[in-house]
């Protein structure tokens, strides 16, 4: 399981749109293995024919795909966005923090929702997604949470 390794964060990424940010962060969980390419394209698709209902909380986003759409490895990655995009969701809107979920099988899909809920359930945890100045920010965060 890759869970927002360093090669899997993106910080200050510059997009137009949703679809945009989708591939952003799909796009470093195929850089680091974890899914094919194919996986992203149905990641967007996804959110073309079901709208937004992957932007969970206020400004943050969790697309996903069926696993049989190209994942090799359950992984979380990570863009914050430079500038906040709309998704099209009615209270939640605009997203600054997209984390892109690949599941190989239902069991990893549950295990990467409830770690990554666990994460930013904690506000701390939210603002320091916000105000990292490095992917080492992030990882060392990650690690003191362990470590409780």
């Amino acid at each position: 399981m890759k869970f927002l390794e360093r090669e899997l964060i993106g910080l200050d990424v510059e997009v137009q749109s949703a679809e945009d940010a989708i591939r952003a962060a799909g796009s470093l969980l195929v850089s680091g293995g974890a899914a094919d390419a194919s996986y992203v394209d149905a990641m967007v698709q996804a959110y073309g024919d079901k709208g937004p209902y992957f932007v969970l909380a206020p400004h943050i986003a969790l697309p996903h795909a069926k696993a049989e759409d190209g994942v090799h490895e359950a992984s979380v990655a990570f863009v914050r966005l430079k500038r906040p995009v709309v998704f099209g969701h009615q209270t939640n809107d605009p997203v600054d923090l997209v984390f892109a979920l690949g599941s190989a099988s239902n069991a990893d899909h549950i295990a990467l929702l409830r770690r990554l809920t666990l994460l930013l359930n904690d506000p701390s945890h939210v603002q320091c997604f916000r105000e990292a100045t490095s992917p080492d920010d992030i990882e060392n965060m990650i690690l003191r949470r362990n470590e409780v």
